[in-house]
């Protein structure tokens, strides 16, 4: 009867031990070893572990201090996102046929209205097509149209966060977002010269069919190759590729990230045998009009498995956005930070963390380790647990904690890294089927040092009765 009471009112509940210490011990001794050997101070960490099912922490260090969690504010994004939007939600991408259907031919134009799909990837955007097809549409006498609307997105500087436009991590979120951005180009050593494939073909997008080989240990491979990525339709390679290295893919942030789409959709229908009479331009979806069909993503439980587990932060900022598309007709990250603000306050009362985009590629979001350990005990609770600890990075097993050497297989957790940020937060798992929440962040220039002392907090709380 009293955990019944206790789910009913679980905000309270969990609120019961925030800024209490009476039953919390400090730092455990191997945690405080292992902060002194990183040289790293106490008042450079926060600290948490409390029973998951709710109840006083049995570490609490520094937990009502605001912090920038990095990455770890995504657990705030994907919760909100399956409370308010449901696990089983679905984005749909609607297609328009602007003109009726002749003799294969498509008297007007094709528009594709993107309302925020975080995995239109190639794959799925094969598919989009192929079913514009199956509709009896070969060749289009007008242009594909893409109505980009749903989303209200100030321009933005890929470089402007950490100066490196090329990663995809800086992609900005795009009602129609195709590919995430990306382009992947894999160098094979071949016949005396490195063969260059990029995957996905992008019209209009001209790269050097060879790069000439050099000797020597592999090392940073990429510099040496002296890209020039000034065109973006005449990409160059004035260096050459250490043969050492093998086979090497390279990630890549499309240096016209506006013409992205355009260019991926021109080249996806002309691969798959379809003919485009006109040009891929920006535009509107007819008003009123009635979709030739409707393709929907995968549900936002295996979306966010996505976010989760390999923190993609263009994925998590789509999902930010959708919450104010789906209140107020239009995804602005002012209108989602009043979402996700207003959530937390009816969910959890008291003030709500610092958000700017749902993702924590970020230098002003902040939040505290009480926060956090609300958060999770909340999910630990709901029935929405499953879906949420899910996506999770697996110590040691996959995601962005698949190379973790030790505790394996003993937590969940969220990881979080910027420059001067890095932790974790999540659950661990204890002996005879307990389950504490942990959160671990550290604030600092030497903030990566603070791994030894998450895993020796992570081998304290696994021990825990």
């Amino acid at each position: 009867m009293a955990r019944m009471k206790c789910l009913t009112q679980l905000a309270g509940c969990l609120l019961a031990w925030a800024g209490v210490s009476a039953f919390a011990q400090g730092l455990p001794a191997e945690v405080e070893s292992a902060l002194a050997e990183a040289g790293l101070p106490r008042d450079a960490v926060v600290m948490l572990v409390a029973p998951a099912e709710g109840g006083p922490p049995r570490v609490a260090h520094r937990t009502d201090v605001r912090v920038n969690p990095a990455s770890i504010a995504k657990l705030s994004t994907t919760l909100a996102g399956l409370e308010l939007l449901g696990p089983t939600y679905t984005w749909s991408t609607p297609v328009y046929f602007d003109g009726p259907v002749r003799d294969g031919v498509l008297q007007g134009n094709l528009v594709i209205k993107g309302q925020g799909d975080p995995k239109l990837v190639v794959e799925r955007l094969w598919l989009l097509l192929k079913r514009v097809q199956a509709m009896g549409v070969r060749s289009i006498s007008g242009d594909i149209v893409l109505d980009r609307s749903a989303f209200t997105v100030p321009p933005r500087d890929p470089g402007a966060f950490d100066g490196e436009p090329l990663r995809p991590y800086n992609a900005s979120p795009d009602a129609l977002l195709v590919n995430f951005k990306a382009v992947t180009v894999t160098f094979t050593p071949q016949a005396g010269q490195a063969r260059v494939r990029v995957e996905p073909p992008l019209a209009g997008v001209q790269w050097p069919a060879n790069v000439p080989l050099a000797g020597g240990e592999c090392g940073d491979w990429i510099t040496p190759l002296q890209a020039d990525f000034r065109n973006p339709a005449q990409v160059r390679f004035a260096g050459a590729f250490a043969a050492a290295c093998g086979e090497r893919a390279w990630q890549i942030a499309f240096p016209d990230p506006a013409g992205y789409a355009p260019r991926a959709i021109a080249a996806a229908w002309r691969d798959i045998g379809g003919e485009l009479r006109g040009q891929v331009r920006d535009g509107r979806a007819p008003a009123g009009a009635k979709p030739a069909f409707e393709f929907t993503s995968p549900p936002l439980a295996e979306v966010i498995r996505d976010i989760n587990k390999f923190s993609n932060n263009v994925m998590a900022q789509q999902l930010f956005l959708t919450l104010s598309l789906q209140q107020r007709a239009n995804g602005t990250f002012e209108g989602s930070r009043e979402v996700l603000a207003g959530w937390w306050r009816d969910r959890f009362g008291g003030e709500a963390p610092v958000t700017d985009n749902g993702s924590g590629l970020s230098r002003t979001e902040s939040i505290t380790a009480a926060q956090l350990g609300q958060l999770l005990q909340a999910a630990w609770a709901s029935p929405l647990m499953p879906d949420f600890v899910a996506s999770l990075p697996a110590l040691g097993l996959d995601g962005t904690l698949r190379r973790s050497r030790q505790n394996t297989g003993l937590a969940h957790l969220k990881t979080g890294s910027l420059v001067d940020v890095s932790g974790v937060a999540g659950y661990v798992h204890g002996p005879q089927g307990r389950r504490y929440v942990l959160v671990a962040i550290a604030n600092h220039p030497r903030a990566s040092a603070v791994r030894s002392a998450t895993q020796a907090l992570v081998q304290w709380a696994a021990r825990q009765p």
